[in-house]
């Protein structure tokens, strides 16, 4: 949720005035050593591009043209443009955008190719914003979230969608990501989750995530494993179900082995924020927590799939504990918690969990295993 401001002079989102100060902008060396591998570095550019998406949607409202509006100063010092914005019919209100990589922009300070880590294309989703042209949109979807634990009936979802499934078809999904604030996290994560299902996987941040929304909506992340064993449970006839078992044998390992449980969606929370603080609810005294350059990679069966990342600096306000502007401040401190919240250990756990085979199938799972 973005608190909106007026003032005139330096406008208090300029990203000269509210905009990281420590940051670099790509340049030649990107191709040798590249920053976009720091985790902290990418936090922080992905954390922008949402930043952009609300000025966006301020500069629609307040008419200024792209050489006039903020929006353009948040995502051209890392080399990006903006391809597409996503914007909802019902009111004009922008809610996303995708934004490129900028070859031109890049070419001319001699970076000769994209840094490795840097994504061809990030849809970025922005959350609430408190002010008349857009709040009752806004709202409607928050309640909607709230209510029905799902967004899959809002306009945005679908507009979401569709914008990922072009990029990724382009692009290809290891060179897309997904990321959103609030509000907009929630439709990143379902629109994550809606192509994790077709086996899709796009590498998703969440920043200030719903927690209330995002327990039951992760609980049934598991469903392309269970749908495929259903398919393939209702090809097997008693009387041929060994030899089906050998022509379909890759299907069964791709459900031991299934895409799905490589999505490791990255959470980005705050203590003092009662709308995503339930995810630091520790699952139990023996799970371990870790410095932020950490990875929680290739998780065991039975393990969480997820990347948690907390930051505390006491009690804070709540607008202050929810800003996006947070995730790029000069000290912020997190830690990624590993396997450490109750709240990731029930969305996720139906990832690592198989329906019960059927008998004669027990043999061949067991040798896939």
């Amino acid at each position: 949720m973005a608190k909106v401001e007026e003032g005139e002079g330096q406008h208090p989102y300029a990203f000269h005035v509210s905009g990281p100060r420590n940051f670099s902008s790509p340049n030649w060396r990107d191709v040798i050593s590249s920053s976009w591998r720091d985790g902290n570095y990418k936090r922080t550019v992905i954390a922008c591009f949402i930043q952009a998406v609300y000025l966006l949607e301020l500069d629609r409202q307040e008419n200024k043209r792209e050489d006039t509006g903020l929006a353009p100063k948040w995502w051209k010092p890392f080399k990006y443009k903006l391809a597409q914005s996503l914007v909802d019919e019902r009111d004009g209100s922008i809610y996303g955008a995708i934004l490129e990589w900028d070859r031109s922009a890049a070419l001319s300070d001699f970076i000769l190719m994209r840094p490795s880590g840097a994504p061809r294309a990030v849809l970025a989703l922005r959350g609430t914003l408190l002010k008349s042209p857009t709040i009752r949109r806004d709202i409607e979807d928050d309640l909607r979230f709230l209510a029905w634990e799902s967004l899959k009936g809002s306009v945005r979802f679908s507009g979401a969608l569709e914008a990922l499934k072009t990029a990724v078809d382009r692009y290809g999904s290891c060179n897309v990501c997904v990321a959103g604030h609030s509000l907009g996290a929630g439709f990143a994560l379902q629109v994550g989750k809606a192509l994790a299902k077709q086996g899709v996987l796009v590498e998703t941040h969440l920043f200030n995530p719903p927690s209330v929304s995002l327990a039951m909506s992760l609980r049934n992340i598991g469903e392309k494993a269970g749908f495929v064993w259903k398919r393939f449970k209702s090809m097997l006839p008693s009387s041929t179900g060994a030899e089906i078992i050998e022509s379909n044998c890759d299907i069964v390992e791709k459900i031991v082995n299934g895409e799905l449980k490589k999505w490791t969606p990255h959470l980005y929370v705050n203590n003092s924020d009662y709308i995503c603080c339930y995810y630091t609810d520790t699952a139990d005294a023996s799970t371990s927590t870790a410095s932020s350059g950490k990875e929680n990679a290739n998780p065991a069966l039975g393990q969480v799939a997820a990347k948690l990342f907390v930051m505390s600096k006491g009690k804070q306000k709540f607008l202050e504990a929810h800003g996006l502007e947070q995730w790029w401040s000069d000290d912020l401190e997190v830690q990624l918690a590993l396997n450490n919240s109750k709240l990731i250990n029930r969305q996720l756990k139906s990832l690592y969990s198989l329906p019960t085979p059927a008998p004669q199938l027990q043999v061949k799972l067991n040798r896939l295993r």
